[in-house]
């Protein structure tokens, strides 16, 4: 049997007396696509953080195809996590964060090449040619040559999407992509992650988007005081859920339905 693509396993994060994470365990198999909900100082940003090691966790594993990340560093379940071994999960592990990040002096183009430069360290010409095959993917063809600050939120986070998509990540993680735009603007961003979802791709999801989390999601985490508070398919958490809880937050986005 395949060991999943992603373990996570007795997953603590604190900061300082602040509990965040409380021994979280979960595993995502290959084209697996997770959508994770859960009210705001949940933990759901802090979980996605961890996996690809932007927050250290305070303890527990993360597990890439059956191989540990770090290694034991105490006796309460702490780990090292050498800078060399980190830029490979990264690597691996591609994010999406709320605020798109871009480099405001650096064309589209140059903002989707740099990390194939620097981080992966190719040749001019074929990081070019990746970022350019990504940024036409995302329906930015025509915009190779502006700058940051002339596009729509939308058109800039499309752009954070082709950046990490030309780093070629085997699992994406999206921090509540749509947060950050105007509701006209929401809808393109949601129709790029849908065409990424209908390639196979495994990613995690962080969303408010419950409509998009039904379709797109094999599997729904609902995250609540830093624990999985209920895990199902889309229909068994967001239709039929079993746990008080989520009933509660779920009655929050359908009490004023029209």
């Amino acid at each position: 049997m395949n060991e999943p693509i992603l373990r996570v396993t007795e997953l603590n994060k604190k900061f300082g007396e602040h509990h965040v994470l409380k021994g979280i365990d979960f595993s995502v198999e290959q084209g697996e696509r997770v959508a994770i909900i859960g009210g705001s100082g949940s933990g759901k940003s802090t979980f996605l953080r961890c996996l690809n090691f932007m927050e250290m966790p305070s303890s527990g594993t993360v597990s890439l195809d059956g191989k540990e990340i770090g290694k034991p560093a105490g006796k309460n379940g702490e780990r090292r996590y050498p800078e060399s071994e980190l830029c490979l999960v990264r690597e691996r592990v591609g994010m999406v964060f709320q605020q798109f990040n871009l480099f405001p002096h650096m064309t589209v183009l140059e903002n989707a090449m740099e990390g194939l430069l620097t981080v992966k360290g190719m040749k001019k010409e074929a990081a070019r040619d990746l970022a350019v095959k990504e940024l036409d993917k995302v329906g930015l063809a025509d915009k190779h040559d502006a700058y940051p600050g002339r596009l729509s939120g939308g058109q800039q986070q499309r752009v954070a999407i082709a950046r990490s998509l030309a780093m070629e990540p085997e699992i994406l993680l999206f921090d509540e992509p749509t947060s950050s735009l105007d509701p006209e603007l929401v809808g393109e961003v949601l129709v790029v992650i849908r065409k990424l979802a209908e390639e196979g791709r495994t990613m995690l999801l962080v969303t408010h988007e419950l409509g998009f989390a039904y379709h797109f999601a094999t599997k729904v985490i609902f995250l609540a005081d830093g624990v999985f508070h209920e895990v199902g398919t889309p229909a068994e958490v967001l239709k039929n859920p079993k746990q008080e809880r989520t009933r509660a937050f779920l009655n929050r986005f359908t009490e004023f339905a029209f």
